[in-house]
């Protein structure tokens, strides 16, 4: 607890482009944009293939392959391909990284729909992206914010290995600490990341709670 008093009330980590400030404001546009791309690609193709039923090979490509998505490697490889010169070397593994579970979770969320209900649009005279907009997407949208919350997280956690190839982001906290043996600020980084990480969590949750109709929680 002294190692965080003596982080925070530094003046020194508060100020310049290796500030607190500074640092917390890279780690979020790693994430954000991240997690916008991943969602512009996952949710529509999520949404398709559990419409149609076609290409369920996709999600269970990605599903096994967030399990061994070596996300260090793919940001020391895409370092060593277009260098250092922009966000893209960190952007490009956290996209690949969180893919995977928002495109799973949308996926189920519209294939776990009851048919009944399905069956009941188009007895009404729906059409099919009348039945995939007005009827799944709002019974699906729990899991399709679960997809996006669990995202989010691991976004957060992995952006730190922007550090590893000098990029900015929280992560120079924790790399800079450990290359001094300054474990002040490795726990004073280490701490902002869960703290980031807890935040992100419950803001999606307050944004299911918001975005999803009463009569759909109360079923989930």
């Amino acid at each position: 607890m002294n190692w965080l008093i003596d982080f925070f009330s530094n003046p020194a980590n508060w100020s310049g482009p290796g500030g607190i400030p500074a640092r917390l404001l890279e780690h979020l546009e790693f994430s954000v944009v991240a997690l916008l791309l991943a969602a512009a690609v996952a949710i529509p193709l999520g949404l398709w293939v559990g419409h149609t039923g076609r290409g369920s090979f996709v999600v269970v490509v990605s599903a096994n392959a967030a399990r061994a998505l070596p996300t260090l490697g793919i940001l020391v490889l895409v370092v060593l391909l277009v260098g250092v010169g922009s966000t893209w070397p960190v952007l490009i593994p956290l996209v690949l990284l969180a893919v995977p579970p928002i495109l799973v979770n949308t996926y189920e969320g519209v294939r776990g729909v009851d048919p009944d209900l399905r069956d009941a649009a188009y007895g009404m005279g729906l059409r099919g992206p009348q039945v995939l907009f007005k009827v799944l997407v709002p019974v699906a949208l729990p899991l399709i914010l679960l997809g996006l919350r669990l995202a989010a997280i691991q976004v957060v956690a992995t952006a730190t290995v922007a550090a590893y190839v000098g990029l900015g982001g929280l992560g120079r906290f924790i790399m800079d600490g450990l290359a001094t043996k300054n474990y002040t600020i490795t726990i004073g980084g280490a701490f902002l990341v869960v703290a980031l990480a807890l935040a992100a969590q419950a803001g999606f949750t307050l944004l299911s709670r918001v975005a999803v109709s009463p009569g759909v929680r109360r079923v989930r």
